[in-house]
């Protein structure tokens, strides 16, 4: 299956910044250097802001928010190796920060094969800062006072689905097909609204154990989502179509047996 961008996780990191704690910015200076990063439109533009305030600002405080933004921007270019450094140096900034462990957690679940020789490593990696999130995330407080308690609440549901999809990915990536189920089930079960992205995946996961009529449900649903990106919609397309024709494989017509009445021919009187 093509990859499927975390659109979840981008969205809370990029456009709710009041979902981080943060301290105050030192000088005016500081503070429009995080400002031009906050209001980057494109992933270049992130990573220059991001660049220019770790350059300019060595003492900031915000260094973890920082490299968690490169991160997440070259996640968004699709630079699986820059954006896995970049969340490793801001973990080393704020080992607490439970978001920079979900990207971290989804991109490397993104990024293990059922073949790979490192396949255990990285699925242990996935394992660990998934289950770190989802930790730290039952008594975290609220990051920033305007937030109100059920936008708190919803935020929380989102990034605890993020998690489960992760794990859910690692499962899928192990072939344990049945925690891939469980865990796909729980972070939609979870979240505040479905991910259409994540229902791919939970039908993928009914494929491949050989539940197609289950997973051939879950595609239509995704199909007729309105609002779906039109390349999510080509991937359930494609994987309805697969399993349909994994069904027609494991499940051939019989050919049809002779009637065991029938009259035989009688043979020619000399």
């Amino acid at each position: 299956m093509k990859r499927i961008i975390l659109s979840g996780a981008m969205a809370l990191a990029f456009t709710v910044p009041g979902l981080m704690a943060q301290p105050k910015p030192k000088s005016k200076a500081e503070y429009e250097a995080l400002q031009a990063m906050f209001s980057a439109q494109t992933a270049d533009a992130r990573i220059a802001a991001a660049e220019n305030l770790l350059t300019k600002f060595a003492d900031t405080e915000f260094k973890a928010t920082a490299l968690y933004f490169e991160g997440m921007s070259y996640e968004q270019k699709g630079d699986y190796e820059r954006s896995v450094v970049y969340g490793e140096r801001a973990l080393e900034a704020d080992p607490k920060q439970y978001q920079v462990m979900l990207m971290l957690a989804g991109e490397i679940a993104q990024h293990t094969k059922e073949f790979d020789l490192d396949r255990a490593e990285k699925l242990a990696q996935v394992d660990k800062y998934a289950k770190g999130a989802l930790e730290i995330l039952k008594d975290v407080p609220k990051p920033n006072p305007t937030l109100t308690d059920d936008q708190w609440a919803g935020a929380k549901k989102d990034f605890a689905s993020q998690a489960h999809t992760a794990l859910g990915m690692g499962a899928l990536a192990a072939k344990k097909l049945d925690v891939a189920e469980s865990e796909f089930k729980i972070a939609l079960e979870g979240a505040t609204a479905p991910d259409p992205a994540t229902m791919v995946r939970l039908g993928k996961a009914y494929s491949e154990d050989k539940k197609y009529d289950d997973a051939v449900a879950q595609f239509d649903k995704v199909m007729a989502m309105a609002d779906v990106s039109h390349t999510i919609k080509q991937i359930a397309q494609a994987e309805r179509v697969r399993a349909i024709q994994r069904k027609g494989a494991a499940n051939p017509a019989s050919p049809e047996a002779p009637k065991p009445d029938a009259p035989k021919p009688e043979a020619p009187k000399p």
